[in-house]
């Protein structure tokens, strides 16, 4: 309800012209990029670079801007597999306090509604943003700052986030899943930072769990 009373009196407005009528439109959505890499048992995809406009949408969604989760929920169904079961990695209470949504969460739920598959909210994270500011090595070595609190034991689910930089927040998500009994192969994230992985290529006919996603 809450939603529909914010579309009518703040309707969708581009995170890149301010064009009315979408969080994103066609004239600013960068290309899929269409991104794989593999990690810890995880093949993880991203729609493309976190730069430019699209690294401006995922600015404007961690800032509260609903209308650009639900851009940025298409931009990323067309790689969530039919069926699938999404688990968002979640933000801090802290800043869930001050925005008033989770933006990840919102964008799973559109990405999942858009094709077919299940959202399941699992995680929460008791840390703060303990990532920020850190470096490769220090992201790496931060673990536990999640915990499931869902029945995910004997399911099978895909990660979703914004960003990856190092993977360390995906791994330390799929750890907590993995501790509940859930079976974690895949992520899905809107965008990759260029600085820390080998991110490749993959082919738009490729699936979730194919092999061309690099192991590094």
């Amino acid at each position: 309800m809450w939603g529909r009373v914010l579309d009518a009196v703040f309707p969708a407005q581009c995170a890149g012209c301010n064009a009315i009528g979408s969080g994103l439109c066609d004239a600013c959505a960068p290309p899929s990029a269409n991104l794989a890499v593999s990690f810890d048992g995880i093949s993880a995809l991203a729609t493309g670079w976190y730069e430019g406009t699209l690294r401006a949408a995922i600015l404007a969604v961690k800032d509260g801007r609903r209308d650009v989760a639900a851009a940025l929920g298409r931009r990323l169904a067309p790689l969530v597999e039919p069926g699938a079961l999404l688990v968002p990695v979640p933000t801090t209470r802290a800043r869930l306090r001050v925005r008033g949504a989770d933006g990840v969460a919102l964008v799973a739920e559109i990405a999942a509604a858009s094709n077919g598959a299940s959202l399941v909210v699992a995680l929460t994270q008791g840390a703060g943003d303990a990532q920020r500011g850190r470096s490769r090595t220090e992201r790496l070595a931060a673990r536990g700052r999640f915990t499931c609190a869902a029945h995910v034991a004997g399911k099978t689910v895909t990660l979703v986030d914004d960003v990856c930089t190092t993977g360390a927040t995906l791994v330390d998500c799929a750890g907590a899943l993995r501790a509940a009994g859930a079976t974690v192969t895949g992520a899905l994230v809107v965008a990759a930072t260029k600085a820390e992985r080998l991110w490749e290529p993959y082919s738009a006919t490729s699936t979730m769990y194919s092999s061309n996603a690099r192991t590094s």
